[in-house]
């Protein structure tokens, strides 16, 4: 079988590792030349690149990759397409879905699955995770996967993956910029909603705009929406079956009011599928933090809070619960300039101290420039590397608590680990 990769992306990206994972050939092309290609797993020693400065050709065993030009030739004679999700709705993808060639209409088993799909702004991993490990504890066969920035392997790779096993439940995490393309794909039985909340502007726009695709995606589903959740009564329709979900009663090991709420929602659901109650009280009671979201170190006398917190609501949530003498803001790419809104939350807050690390791009100048444009009168440090981070953190430990957050997942994960072997040590 041969697949074509539309976009080299995050998502085209994972799409081509795991099809060549599954055995599959793969044509891959993006019209960008300069496409950075790290992330690709490719025996890059064994390709032959043709470069002739407006285009690039690689080519290597089961993968040609065209990069400043699409050959329509080689797209005619693959089995299946698999698009970016950004563009899905666009005139080519429209093309696609006349044809049947995507690949969720070529490789079709993970429709026949029970498929539940977690989205929102905040929270979605986790509430994965909780849904997850109660299913696997009541004896289910549960197949994880969706959204790459929740550290899964792509929407492709949950299809390939689904086709080749028996599977009980598919746990989809949905990216709230992903939706029209994750409702096509899969054939969702119940979806649950962590939070509305304020990212990915630069695609909605609006939250109004981001609530209209919710309502598009929920169509004809059995759904569960926080009970305070805005826009309840625009989920209220005939079309929909609506659940409520609450904050979570019993006890957890996880901070936080937000994980409340993500525990309410795991436990609605899976209440929903007849789990036994004890079953999910024990799995919850046991639950830890899932890599890189937010969790607690001791170091000396103070509570290091870390975990990726990368638009103002999500930071606003954690800032709320405690009063931080340092803040350590990881910053976006250069092209995110809207979720340095952020710091206008972190000044708000007014810590003593903000400390400024490169989260997924060097963006330490916009972000200082932001700092003092917010008239923060604090103390404003950059640093570069995980070295000088812990030190701050070891210099700052004898007050009652730090914060670690903001953009930047792999670089945040790895100051976690560094901070929880510190913490071990120490304690």
């Amino acid at each position: 079988m041969k697949a074509a990769v539309i976009g080299l992306g995050v998502e085209g990206k994972k799409a081509v590792n795991s099809l060549l994972r599954h055995g599959w050939e793969v044509y891959a092309t993006d019209l960008n030349i300069n496409i950075d290609l790290d992330g690709l797993d490719l025996p890059m020693l064994s390709m032959n690149m043709i470069d002739d400065k407006q285009t690039v050709s690689i080519v290597g065993d089961d993968i040609v990759i065209d990069l400043g030009f699409t050959n329509p030739y080689a797209i005619e004679e693959c089995d299946a397409i698999a698009i970016s999700p950004s563009m899905f709705g666009g005139a080519f993808a429209e093309k696609l879905l006349e044809n049947g060639d995507l690949l969720s209409d070529v490789v079709t088993r993970h429709k026949d699955i029970f498929t539940i799909g977690i989205t929102g702004t905040n929270g979605k991993t986790t509430t994965v995770h909780m849904i997850k490990s109660i299913l696997e504890n009541a004896g289910k066969k549960v197949l994880v996967g969706g959204n790459g920035g929740g550290g899964f392997s792509g929407y492709y790779d949950l299809i390939l993956e689904a086709n080749e096993g028996e599977w009980d439940v598919l746990l989809v995490e949905v990216c709230d910029m992903t939706l029209d393309f994750a409702r096509y794909c899969f054939d969702f039985d119940m979806i649950g909603l962590t939070n509305i909340g304020n990212d990915h502007m630069d695609v909605h726009k609006t939250v109004a705009n981001y609530k209209n695709s919710l309502v598009r995606f929920f169509k004809d589903k059995t759904i569960f929406t926080a009970f305070n959740q805005d826009f309840n009564s625009d989920f209220k329709d005939s079309a929909y079956q609506t659940i409520p979900y609450f904050e979570y009663q019993d006890e957890l090991q996880l901070v936080g009011k937000f994980n409340l709420l993500n525990a309410g929602l795991a436990r609605a659901i899976t209440t929903e599928i007849k789990i036994p109650k004890d079953i999910i009280k024990s799995t919850l009671y046991d639950f830890k933090a899932v890599e890189g979201r937010m969790d607690v170190y001791k170091i000396n006398n103070a509570d290091v809070y870390i975990g990726k917190t990368d638009n103002s609501d999500a930071l606003a949530s954690v800032l709320a619960e405690n009063d931080f003498y340092a803040l350590f803001i990881g910053t976006p790419r250069r092209n995110e300039e809207h979720r340095l809104d952020i710091l206008d939350v972190a000044v708000k807050y007014n810590p003593e101290v903000i400390v400024l690390f490169p989260g997924l791009d060097d963006t330490l100048d916009i972000a200082i420039f932001r700092l003092n444009s917010l008239g923060y009168m604090g103390n404003i440090i950059t640093v570069n590397t995980l070295d000088q981070i812990i030190e701050l953190v070891a210099e700052y430990s004898h007050e009652d608590a730090i914060f670690i957050g903001g953009n930047g997942q792999d670089t945040i994960i790895d100051i976690q680990e560094r901070i929880k072997l510190i913490s071990e040590k120490l304690h």
